[in-house]
């Protein structure tokens, strides 16, 4: 979606989006049915390019330490590193994509260029921003940031350690990219 920045994840997979992991897989779902696995905290159900996670909240948000209501969109900004609540399910987020939402919900995280820098990524890449995009230095001038592509696992593996070095907070499970 909009030119790569969003992935939206299906079953079984993504085959017309190079590299674009299913459902499935992302949420790291056993190969064989298993009626003791479960999503706990959440299903992931996108990814943003820059390593941001849209997840379905699952039904104890409060116990997983998440905000919002059971059956919420949460996204997991990378800019802020933490979770917000979008007041939104499913359908109604998916409503909001469609209408044209994602334009002022990520204003001033694109960059002149971006759309060009974005389409040669796979669905499994993302660039990697220095300094990061929640420090002061990309908030002032994110164009002036140096932007190099990489796995989006290693995106997500950054979000995380910085939520841990930061306040200690653990964001948990944001994908199996």
């Amino acid at each position: 979606m909009d030119s790569g920045w969003l992935r939206i994840f299906g079953s079984p997979s993504g085959a017309h989006v190079e590299g674009l992991p299913g459902l499935a897989e992302i949420n790291a779902t056993p190969a064989t049915f298993d009626p003791a696995w479960s999503a706990g905290a959440g299903l992931v159900i996108a990814h943003d390019v820059l390593g941001g996670v849209f997840t379905l909240n699952g039904s104890s948000p409060n116990e997983a330490g998440r905000p919002g209501e059971p059956g919420e969109i949460l996204y997991f900004a990378p800019d802020a590193l933490g979770w917000e609540a979008l007041g939104a399910g499913h359908s109604a987020w998916l409503s909001w994509i469609l209408s044209g939402g994602l334009r002022e919900f990520y204003e001033g995280l694109r960059w002149d260029g971006w759309r060009n820098e974005v389409s040669v990524l796979n669905g499994r890449q993302g660039p990697s921003f220095y300094p990061p995009l929640w420090s002061a230095e990309a908030r002032e001038d994110l164009l002036a940031t140096s932007r190099r592509p990489v796995p989006m696992a290693e995106l997500l593996g950054l979000s995380r350690d910085s939520c841990l070095q930061r306040d200690g907070a653990d964001p948990g499970f944001v994908g199996a990219a």
